[in-house]
């Protein structure tokens, strides 16, 4: 494995109500020097949840997704409050995204994404043994829940609004996990 470089300098450049972005200046072992910026996530991460109402179907939604400006399907996720375990967030955002709470929560894996410009991790958490317990969340419009049976994975990957990454990671993780 290569020697990691050195970081010489860090400031942050931009903050938004969401979002920090900061520079770094680095030196690798060659002697080359570069100027990196990436954006920076909350120190505790996110929960992205696999909530099994059987063995075999899975609990999606479906909410607006700004980032491409439309109805996203997907897996129920937010981020790790102050205080909270992944667990427990996780616990938390199902109650209130899909009306369920589980009695059997486990990490599958941690996953990044694009990790050379964006510094976050969300813990991916299979939820089991689900039963009925709403929790209102913050969320600004009611969230469609939408029944999937994982054996028809292939066909929800053939849905145009099934796109993002870490849900279809994750899928592919239980889908391995639970054979």
């Amino acid at each position: 494995m290569p020697q990691k470089p050195k970081i010489l300098s860090r400031r942050q450049v931009v903050q938004s109500r969401i979002f920090r972005v900061e520079e770094m200046e680095i030196e690798y072992a060659n002697g080359e020097r570069r100027t990196h910026e990436r954006l920076l996530g909350g120190s505790s991460g996110s929960v992205l949840i696999v909530p099994m109402l059987d063995e075999d179907t899975v609990l999606l939604i479906r909410e607006y997704a700004s980032g491409t400006d439309n109805y996203q399907l997907g897996l129920p996720k937010g981020r790790i409050e102050a205080g909270e375990t992944p667990l427990a967030a996780a616990g938390r955002e199902i109650r209130e995204e899909t009306g369920y709470a589980a009695r059997n929560l486990e990490l599958l894996r941690t996953v990044t994404i694009v990790p050379s410009y964006i510094q976050h991790n969300t813990h991916v958490i299979l939820a089991r043994d689900l039963y009925p317990d709403r929790l209102e969340g913050d969320e600004p419009e009611p969230i469609e829940v939408v029944p999937w049976r994982l054996s028809n994975w292939q066909q929800l990957l053939a849905q145009p609004d099934f796109t993002e990454a870490r849900s279809i990671a994750a899928l592919c993780l239980t889908r391995e996990y639970l054979q």
